[in-house]
C-alpha cells in the first residue's frame, strides 16, 4: 500500500499526517499521548472500501512538532481543516478519537463546505471534576511517559491488537522526547467553549462511536447517547466487546459502522 507522508505548516509549527489509498477523503486524529499508529488497524479497511484515509499526529504528538501557544480542541480542529486544504479534496469525513472528538465540532462548524460529516470515538460529555484521588492519579499519568504507558494498557480490558505492545512503546518513547507530555496535557486541558456549546450549530452528519466496555465512563452507553442529543443530525453506535479505542482492538466492527456512515456522507 503506498504511503505518502506530509508536512503542512501552521502558525507555531507543523502538523504531520500520512496518505493512504484513492477516493472520498477521510481524516483520522488520535487522541491524548497517542500518534498516528492509533488508526494503523482501521486503515487498510478503509483504504480497501474506496477511500483516501489521512492519518495526522495531533499538534505536539507523533512526528507533529512541539512548543504551540495552546493545544486546545478549536485549534486541534483548525489543524485538521488545514490538512483537508493541503490536500485540496474536501469536503472530508473527520473522525476524531478521545481528545480529538471536541476538535472535530469545532472543525464541522468553522468550515462547514469543508466537512461532509464527523465522528465521535469515546467523546467525553460529563465536565464534571473527578474525585480527588482520580485527579492524582490522572495528574501523575499526565506527567510520565511510563506510567501514560501503563494507563494506556488498561484502556483494552477485553480485545488486545497482537502488535499492542510494540505500540505502546513507541508511545512512550514518543512521549519522552522535550514538550510531548506537554502537549499531551494541553489537549485534555479544560477549555472554553466545549465542544458541547458548538454541537448544535453542526448541519452535517454525526455519528458517536462507543466501545460497549470503555474504562473511561462509568455508563459508555449513556455517554454515548448524551453526545447524540447535543446534535441536529446524529446516531449513537455501540461497538461490543470494545475498550476506549475500538478502531483498534475492533477495527473491523468499527470500519462496518463507519463505512456505512461514509456512504451517507459521500452519496455512495
Amino acid at each position: 500500500m503506498a504511503v505518502t507522508t506530509s508536512r503542512v505548516r501552521r502558525d507555531g509549527g507543523h502538523i504531520a499526517y500520512e496518505v493512504r489509498g484513492e477516493g472520498p477523503l477521510v481524516v483520522l486524529a488520535h487522541g491524548m499521548g497517542e500518534t498516528r499508529a492509533s488508526f494503523r488497524h482501521l486503515v487498510p479497511l478503509l483504504v480497501a472500501a474506496g477511500h483516501r484515509v489521512a492519518s495526522v499526529d495531533v499538534r505536539g504528538h507523533g512526528e507533529s512538532s512541539v512548543g504551540w501557544p495552546t493545544y486546545a480542541p478549536v485549534e486541534v480542529g483548525a489543524d485538521l481543516l488545514a490538512v483537508v486544504r493541503d490536500l485540496d479534496a474536501g469536503p472530508a469525513v473527520l473522525v476524531g478519537s478521545s481528545s480529538s472528538a471536541a476538535a472535530v465540532v469545532f472543525a464541522a462548524t468553522a468550515a462547514p463546505d469543508l466537512v461532509a460529516g464527523i465522528v465521535q470515538i469515546g467523546a467525553f460529555v460529563n465536565r464534571s471534576r473527578p474525585r480527588p484521588l482520580a485527579r492524582v492519579a490522572r495528574a501523575a499519568v499526565l506527567r510520565s511517559p511510563r506510567l501514560f504507558g501503563m494507563f494506556h494498557r488498561t484502556l483494552f480490558p477485553v480485545h488486545r491488537p497482537a502488535d499492542d505492545t510494540a505500540y505502546r512503546r513507541s508511545v512512550v518513547t514518543n512521549l519522552r522526547e522535550p514538550g510531548r507530555m506537554a502537549a499531551a496535557r494541553g489537549v485534555v486541558a479544560p477549555a472554553e467553549p466545549h465542544w458541547t456549546a458548538l454541537a448544535p450549530a453542526v448541519r452535517q452528519p454525526v455519528l458517536v462511536l462507543m466501545g460497549a466496555k470503555d474504562p473511561d465512563f462509568r455508563d459508555p452507553g449513556a455517554e454515548a447517547r448524551a453526545a447524540r442529543r447535543f446534535f441536529r443530525i446524529a446516531e449513537a453506535r455501540m461497538i461490543e466487546e470494545s475498550g476506549h479505542y475500538p478502531h483498534a482492538d475492533r477495527p473491523q466492527r468499527t470500519a462496518e459502522e463507519l463505512l456505512g456512515f461514509l456512504a451517507v456522507c459521500t452519496g455512495g
